[in-house]
C-alpha cells in the first residue's frame, strides 16, 4: 500500500475494504468449532444449580457456525446465539435450524430482557469489543440472579517458547509493554492487515485473571472461579495425565501455587451473579 494511498483517505476509513478482507479470510481459513463448550458445560454443576429444568443460554459473537449454540442446545439449554454482523446472522440462523435462535445484536448492546438468561457464553471475544466495561454491564444485566458468565480470551502473561498468542502473527505481542502493543494496532489497522488476519477489529485488550476479576467486580458480579476450581477431576482432562492429577488438587487449594497457574491459564474466567 502506497503512501498516497494512506493519505488521501479518511483515518477512520482503516485499511481499504477491510471489512470484506477480513470477512473473506475468515470463511476461508477459520472453521468454528465449540471449543471449549463441551468441558464448560460440564463445570457448571460445580458452580451453580439452575432453578429451570430448561436454563436459557446466550452465546455472545455466536459467528456463521455457531457450533457452540449447538453444543448447548445438547446439552439442554433454551438457546440465543447474538452476532453483530448480519450476513453471518443469516448463516448462523440456517446453520442451527429450529435447534436455537439467532440474532443481530452486540455485546455492549444485547437484544434481550433484563433476567432473562441462566448462563452466558463468550468465548474468543471480548479482547475484540470496543467497550469491555459496557459488555460486562449488559452481561450482567440480562442475566437471572444467580446466573453465570464464561468468558474465555487473550492472557496477557501466557508464555509460549515461540511467542505464539493466538490473535497476531507478531511473536511475544502480548509481552510487549502496552504502548508498542497499541503502536501494532494502529499499524495493523491501517497499513498491514495480515498481521491479525484482516481483522477489522484485533485483539485490543490483554487480560491477567486479576484483571478479569476487578472488570467482573466494577460489572456487580460477586463470585469468580477458574477453571482450574471447577474441573471435575474425573474429567478426561486430568485423568489422562498423572501429573494433572496430583497436581490439580494442590492447585486449588494452595494460594500460590494457584496464583502460578492463573499467570499461563488466567483468560478463563466463571464470573456470578449474587442472587437476589
Amino acid at each position: 500500500m502506497s503512501v498516497d494511498q494512506f493519505t488521501d483517505r479518511p483515518l477512520a476509513d482503516l485499511y481499504p475494504d477491510l471489512e470484506r478482507l477480513g470477512a473473506e479470510y475468515h470463511h476461508r481459513h477459520h472453521t468454528e468449532g465449540p471449543l471449549f463448550t463441551p468441558a464448560v458445560l460440564a463445570c457448571l454443576p460445580r458452580i451453580v444449580r439452575f432453578d429451570s429444568a430448561t436454563p436459557h443460554g446466550l452465546v455472545l459473537g455466536c459467528g456463521p457456525a455457531p457450533r457452540a449454540v449447538l453444543a448447548m442446545a445438547d446439552a439442554g439449554f433454551v438457546v440465543t446465539g447474538v452476532e453483530p454482523v448480519r450476513d453471518n446472522v443469516r448463516t448462523a440462523t440456517a446453520f442451527v435450524g429450529e435447534r436455537a435462535t439467532v440474532v443481530e445484536g452486540s455485546a455492549e448492546a444485547i437484544p434481550l430482557p433484563d433476567g432473562s438468561q441462566d448462563f452466558v457464553l463468550m468465548e474468543s471475544v471480548l479482547e475484540h469489543v470496543d467497550s469491555p466495561p459496557r459488555s460486562l454491564a449488559e452481561i450482567f444485566r440480562v442475566l437471572k440472579p444467580g446466573g453465570l458468565v464464561y468468558i474465555y480470551t487473550t492472557c496477557r502473561t501466557k508464555f509460549h517458547p515461540r511467542g505464539f498468542n493466538g490473535e497476531y502473527s507478531v511473536p511475544f505481542l502480548n509481552w510487549f509493554p502496552a504502548a508498542v502493543r497499541e503502536a501494532y494496532v494502529h499499524h495493523q489497522q491501517h497499513f498491514a492487515p495480515a498481521l491479525a488476519n484482516y481483522n477489522a477489529r484485533p485483539a485490543f485488550h490483554w487480560y491477567t485473571y486479576t484483571e478479569l476479576v476487578k472488570l467482573g467486580r466494577y460489572a456487580g458480579f460477586a463470585q469468580f472461579y477458574s477453571l482450574l476450581d471447577v474441573v471435575p477431576p474425573d474429567s478426561p482432562f486430568v485423568q489422562g495425565s498423572r501429573l494433572r492429577r496430583w497436581l490439580m488438587p494442590r492447585v486449588q487449594r494452595r494460594p500460590w501455587l494457584r496464583a502460578l497457574v492463573l499467570t499461563q491459564t488466567g483468560g478463563s474466567i466463571f464470573m456470578v451473579k449474587r442472587k437476589a
